[in-house]
């Protein structure tokens, strides 16, 4: 045997090869399940003019996210073989959950932070300051997960912020603002969107810290099961205090309205699969690549604005995107500890994934 031939063999394991196709596929499918969701949100709201609770899609979402959690759990139990009940299982979950529950209040108050601020700002400031989230969760990796990104990674999300920031601006209505709003007020939407901003880092990384490094053994469905059970009470409440339905719960949904809840599900899933396999950076770039494909599809479809300054913005997103996943630079990679259990969470994902947030969430995109 050469040995030139010798030494390339490691570098290009067929464990390695799987394991980058596998965080390429969901960052794709994260990217075009987001865009269609979004789009599909537009087409409802936008042109059919239909009025059921976008919060009442929200909380369905979270109905089936946990259907398929336990579904998973089941599913890795009888392949395993464990003989205790699903139900007993279920329930040590929920009292493990405690660190879910965390993620849960930090995610609804996010949420309930972001209605205040878009009272005080214009929807143009709002969506520029949003789209720091990039950064905000490249910072907090830093800082909690201990990773060093290359120059050439951080000029990536630089762009990245940018290009999407320049493709946005364009389709934004600025819309009402509250008449009475003063400087003060608009200096504290502005503050608290920047919280909105950390916030929503700050989950990205907490969620990814736990199903990487969690010595407790629980796999990233059992994780999506948690959540999803603290999830429901939060959005339960806030359909009850900000949406108020006289005529009650459910009432002129759609069937379009039902796949809006199916693609937030999937959304919410592939966004867990995207940082277990990748990382919480990746799953902002796909969600920044799934803004270009959802206006390009709009702009076909629906009638959107598509410019030619809106042309080169998306061009540069794409090549950030690029730049920043193919990068080759070495960086310092977080050391897992042994005792995260990563057979754990393998095997529970491989038992028979379709295509799995964040919210979380989505529900991490809810703000």
């Amino acid at each position: 045997m050469e040995p030139g031939a010798a030494m390339a063999a490691p570098s290009s394991s067929p464990a390695q090869t799987s394991s980058w196709r596998l965080r390429i596929f969901t960052l794709l499918a994260l990217c075009l399940v987001d865009g269609t969701y979004t789009v599909l949100r537009r087409y409802s709201r936008g042109v059919l003019m239909e009025t059921y609770s976008f919060n009442e899609v929200l909380l369905v979402a979270e109905f089936l996210k946990l259907a398929v959690a336990v579904h998973m759990i089941r599913g890795s139990m009888m392949k395993e073989r464990i003989e205790e009940p699903l139900s007993k299982r279920l329930v040590e979950l929920i009292m493990k959950s405690r660190k879910m529950l965390v993620l849960a209040l930090l995610y609804g108050a996010g949420n309930s932070l972001s209605y205040v601020a878009l009272r005080r700002i214009g929807a143009g400031t709002f969506v520029i300051i949003a789209q720091t989230k990039t950064l905000a969760t490249a910072l907090f990796s830093s800082l909690i997960l201990r990773r060093q990104y290359s120059w050439p990674k951080w000029r990536a999300l630089i762009l990245l912020v940018a290009g999407v920031v320049l493709f946005v601006l364009p389709t934004i209505d600025e819309g009402p603002i509250d008449q009475n709003s003063n400087d003060y007020e608009t200096m504290l939407g502005i503050l608290l969107e920047i919280v909105v901003v950390m916030i929503s880092g700050f989950c990205s990384i907490y969620f990814e810290k736990v199903i990487k490094s969690d010595h407790e053994q629980i796999g990233i469905w059992e994780r999506n099961f948690q959540l999803a059970c603290w999830s429901i009470p939060s959005y339960l409440m806030l359909i009850q205090l900000r949406e108020p339905r006289p005529d009650g719960y459910f009432a002129n949904w759609t069937p379009l309205a039902i796949v809006l809840s199916l693609f937030g599900c999937s959304g919410g899933l592939l966004v867990a699969l995207t940082i277990k396999y990748g990382d919480s950076v990746l799953k902002t770039l796909a969600i920044s690549g799934s803004i270009i494909y959802a206006a390009l599809f709009d702009q076909a479809f629906l009638g959107g604005p598509l410019t030619f300054e809106m042309g080169v913005s998306a061009s540069v997103v794409i090549i950030a995107i690029c730049n920043y996943t193919f990068d080759l630079s070495p960086d310092s990679a977080t050391k897992w500890p042994s005792s995260a259990g990563p057979s754990t969470s393998t095997a529970t994902i491989q038992s028979g994934e379709a295509g799995m947030n964040t919210s979380t969430t989505k529900k991490h995109e809810n703000y």
